[in-house]
C-alpha cells in the first residue's frame, strides 16, 4: 500500500475576501500534494476557512447579518478561489460544520482530563485582528498606538476564562523541538520559537464570554472556546476525530502543517502542547513561509496594494500564475511580485523556453511525419541529451520539491529545457528532412521523449498544461497521429494600466 502522506495548509480567517497571500500558501501546498502524489505516495490535502471569533462577530454586525450567513457567503470566497487556482484539496473544512464542534470540544475534554484546564480570570493585551492575547514585554507604542509584534492594535481585556497550563508544557516542547529538529522549519522559524520558549511560557487563555460567536466550552452556557484552539483542532476534525478509524489511523500524525510565518507561534508552541496534553501524536512538521510583497512592500488594505488572485490568474492563466509564484520567490522567504515580474518570467520560461520547445518539435512532427511520432534516437547526443532530462526530471528536480525548495527544482528544470533548445539549435531538423529524412525523424522522436518528460516533471506546477501536453503526446501511441499542435502559453502583454 502506498506510504501515506498528509498536508493541511492554515485555514484562512474569512473576514475580507482572499488576497494573493492566501493563493500562494494554497498553490505552494497543492504543488507539494501533487508533488507527492506523483511519487507514489497516498495524500490525504485538507485546507479552508476559520469562521469563528471576535472579528467575525464584528464583521457580520457591520453588514447587519447573522454571523452564520456572513461566514456561509465569506467562506464560498475562499473555496472558489482554490477551484479556480485548480488546488487539488481532498476537504474544504470549515468550523462552523457540526463534526468540527464535535471534534473541538472533545479535545477540550481530553485536556480536561489531564488536568491542564483551570478557571481564572483574565486581564491583559488582545489583538482582535490576530485573535491573540500578548506579553506587554512584547508590545511596541504607548497609549492607544500600542501595537502587537504583528503590528495589529491590542486592547486590555478583562474578563473570566479558562485557561490552559502551558507554563507545564515548555521543556516537553523544549525536549521535542531538541529530538525533532526538523518540527520546525526553515530553520530561521524554529530559532525564533526556541527563544520564545525559553524565555518563559504563562498558562494560555482558552475561552472567552465577551462574545458567543465560537464553540460553546462543554458544560458552561457563558464561555466559547479561544478561536485558535478551534481553529487548531481542524487538522484533527478532517479525519474522523475524536471517532478514529481509517482516516485518522492512516494519515494522523500529519506531514506537514504548511502555515505563513505570522502564524507559527500558535502551530509550533501552542499546538503541540495541546496534543500532548491531549496525549495526541504530535504533526511531523510545521514549515512556515515568508510572505509575498508587492514590490518589496507588505499588502494592506490601507496602502491599497491588495490583489485580488482569481482576477490575477484570469489575466495571466492559472498556470502561469502558478509558475511564477513557486519560481520566483526562494520559499521559506519573503518575496515579492509585480507585473512587471509575472510577464517577463513567464514569457521567458514558460512561453519562449519550454512551450516554444513544445510547440516546434510537436509542429514539425504533425508537419513532416503526418502526425505520427517517431521512436527516440541512439546517437550519442541524442543520449547525452536525453540522461540531462532525466537527472533533471528524475534526481535534482524531486530532491528539491522533497524540500519544498521549488525555485531550485524549477532551475534544474529550465536547465534541461536549455539544453533541449540547444540540442534543436545543433541538430537543426529544419534541415534534415531532404539529407537525412531518417536522422530527422530521431531527432524528433529524441526531443518529444524529452519534451512528456519535462512535461511530467513540472505537473505538480502547472497542472493543467501539463496534461494537455501529455495527453496530445499519448494520444499519439501505437501509431495514431496526434492533432495539430497548439500553444500551450501564449506570451503576455504588459497593461497600460499596470502600475509603474
Amino acid at each position: 500500500m502506498a506510504e501515506p502522506y498528509y498536508i493541511t495548509t492554515a485555514i484562512s480567517y474569512p473576514n475580507g475576501v482572499p488576497h494573493i497571500g492566501h493563493a500562494y500558501e494554497a498553490i505552494a501546498a497543492d504543488a507539494i500534494a501533487r508533488f507527492q502524489r506523483s511519487q507514489g505516495r497516498d495524500v490525504r490535502f485538507q485546507t479552508g476557512t476559520d469562521e469563528h471569533g471576535l472579528k467575525m462577530a464584528q464583521a457580520a454586525r457591520v453588514e447587519g447579518v447573522e454571523p452564520a450567513d456572513y461566514a456561509d457567503k465569506m467562506s464560498a470566497n475562499f473555496k472558489a478561489m482554490c477551484d479556480a487556482l485548480d488546488v487539488s484539496y481532498d476537504r474544504f473544512i470549515r468550523t462552523s460544520e457540526p463534526d468540527h464542534h464535535r471534534a473541538s470540544q472533545a479535545i477540550w475534554r481530553a485536556m480536561e482530563a489531564n488536568g491542564d484546564l483551570y478557571l481564572g480570570r483574565y486581564e491583559g493585551w488582545y489583538s482582535v485582528r490576530d485573535e491573540a492575547f500578548y506579553d506587554a514585554s512584547e508590545l511596541t507604542g504607548e497609549g492607544e498606538e500600542r501595537r502587537s509584534p504583528q503590528g495589529t492594535p491590542v486592547e486590555w481585556t478583562v474578563e473570566e476564562s479558562w485557561f490552559f497550563k502551558l507554563s507545564a508544557y515548555q521543556q516537553p516542547l523544549l525536549d521535542h523541538y531538541v529530538a525533532h529538529p526538523e518540527f520546525i522549519q526553515p530553520d530561521s522559524r524554529r530559532n525564533e520559537v526556541l527563544r520564545f520558549v525559553e524565555g518563559g511560557l504563562n498558562d494560555l487563555s482558552i475561552s472567552r464570554t465577551s462574545f458567543d460567536w465560537g464553540i460553546k466550552v462543554p458544560g458552561s452556557d457563558d464561555h466559547v472556546m479561544y478561536v485558535w484552539l478551534d481553529a487548531l483542532t481542524n487538522y484533527l476534525t478532517g479525519l474522523g476525530y475524536p471517532d478514529g478509524g481509517e482516516l485518522f489511523d492512516r494519515y494522523w500524525p500529519a506531514n506537514v502543517h504548511l502555515i505563513g510565518k505570522d502564524v507559527v507561534r500558535f502551530h509550533a508552541v501552542y499546538w503541540p502542547a495541546f496534543l500532548m496534553s491531549a496525549r495526541i501524536a504530535l504533526p511531523k512538521q510545521v514549515y512556515g513561509h515568508g510572505f509575498l510583497l508587492s514590490r518589496g512592500e507588505k499588502m494592506s488594505k490601507s496602502v491599497g496594494n491588495v490583489v485580488e488572485p482569481v482576477g490575477l490568474a484570469e489575466r495571466y492563466g492559472v498556470d502561469a500564475l502558478r509558475y511564477f509564484l513557486l519560481r520566483e520567490v526562494t520559499f521559506g522567504q519573503d518575496g515579492s511580485y509585480s507585473h512587471e515580474a509575472i510577464v517577463g518570467r513567464v514569457n521567458a520560461e514558460l512561453a519562449n523556453s519550454f512551450g516554444n520547445l513544445a510547440q516546434r518539435s510537436l509542429s514539425m512532427v504533425f508537419k513532416n511525419l503526418g502526425g505520427v511520432l517517431p521512436a527516440q534516437g541512439e546517437a550519442e547526443e541524442d543520449h547525452a541529451l536525453l540522461e540531462i532530462v532525466r537527472t533533471a526530471c528524475h534526481e535534482t528536480l524531486p530532491a528539491e520539491f522533497e524540500r519544498f525548495a521549488f525555485a531550485a527544482g524549477l532551475e534544474a528544470w529550465m536547465a534541461a529545457v536549455y539544453a533541449c533548445n540547444a540540442y534543436v539549435d545543433t541538430t537543426a531538423p529544419w534541415g534534415l528532412k531532404k539529407t537525412d529524412p531518417d536522422r530527422m525523424a530521431a531527432v524528433l522522436g529524441t526531443l518529444v521523449t524529452a519534451v512528456r518528460e519535462l512535461a511530467l516533471a513540472v505537473q505538480p506546477i502547472i497542472p493543467g498544461s501539463a496534461a494537455k501536453l501529455i495527453a496530445l503526446i499519448d494520444s499519439g501511441e501505437g501509431g495514431q497521429s496526434i492533432a495539430q499542435p497548439t500553444p500551450i502559453f501564449p506570451r503576455l502583454e504588459l497593461d497600460a494600466a499596470d502600475p509603474e
